[in-house]
């Protein structure tokens, strides 16, 4: 690795996610900010899902982020990512932890390809999810109460994200994000994830998950109603909406068949559903900020 060749781009950006990324509905002056944590974030994933990297270089760039992101008098060409977050970090009052948890994630991506049971999954996606979402609560300057809704949707999206992606990680990154311990109780191993069309043992195992999920949705419905930012609030409902969507169209759907996702009539349609909830909650003083829930 050269000190200019950190960073390996896969193309992808804001438009390939599933859900909003910094979306007009947040605060203009805050929108900057969010576009860089984005920039960071997809510059470490894309290192940590290059096929073309050895585990140990992998390990190496992540460090090499992480130390800038921490430690100015680390900077060097290819980390200059890292270096922009640190100042919106010292800017905003935000932790860096918020960085660095992402890291630890994509460490672990690259030495570890299989996940033994629920909880440890759950573990996972604390490292690699929920710490976006609780950016965004940190930068709105919303009540730390907040972080278990906000903890339990970021952890159904990338749950819904893992089961949309199975068969691709599988292939390309021999990465497997489904309890090993559910997948053996039906008498499967990984290599179901080679057929073109899901066995009823899988399907089963895919339900199981998805039961999973809607038991996190539950908390994760409470967000909007938690905060107090309304942009956010809005922002936090559209998500909830389509990851509702989501979960409906992985239960009817197939992932082995062909990829199950969200179309443009779903991101219409959640968005006005996830606006007008909460302008209506609004309206009729439904709104329970983090602080006053018990």
């Amino acid at each position: 690795m050269t000190d200019i060749q950190v960073e390996t781009p896969s193309g992808k950006g804001a438009a390939n996610e599933n859900f909003p990324v910094g979306s007009w509905l947040l605060p203009a002056k805050l929108r900057p900010h969010v576009a860089t944590y984005y920039a960071f974030a997809r510059a470490i994933d894309d290192i940590a899902d290059n096929p073309a990297l050895a585990p140990d270089d992998k390990i190496a760039r992540l460090s090499a982020f992480e130390a800038a992101l921490l430690d100015p008098t680390a900077d060097r060409p290819g980390v200059e990512k890292a270096g922009r977050l640190r100042a919106s970090l010292a800017a905003t009052g935000v932790p860096a932890a918020r960085g660095t948890d992402l890291i630890a994630a994509f460490k672990q991506d690259a030495v570890k390809r299989r996940y033994d049971d629920w909880g440890e999954l759950i573990g996972y996606c604390r490292l690699s999810a929920n710490p976006v979402g609780r950016y965004l609560l940190d930068l709105h300057g919303e009540d730390p109460a907040g972080y278990g809704a906000s903890d339990a949707l970021c952890t159904v999206l990338q749950i819904l994200n893992h089961l949309q992606d199975c068969q691709d990680d599988y292939h390309t990154l021999d990465r497997v994000y489904l309890p090993g311990d559910w997948l053996a109780a039906e008498g499967l191993d990984v290599t179901v994830l080679d057929a073109n069309a899901s066995p009823p043992g899988f399907r089963r195992l895919l339900d199981r998950c998805l039961d999973g999920v809607d038991a996190l949705q539950a908390e994760a419905e409470r967000l909007p109603g938690r905060l107090r930012s309304s942009r956010l609030a809005m922002e936090s409902a559209i998500i909830v909406q389509l990851a509702r969507r989501l979960a409906v169209l992985l239960r009817n759907g197939d992932p082995l068949a062909g990829r199950v996702a969200l179309g443009k009539s779903d991101f219409l349609l959640c968005g006005l559903k996830g606006i007008a909830g909460v302008q209506a909650a609004r309206l009729f003083g439904r709104t329970q900020p983090a602080g006053q829930r018990g």
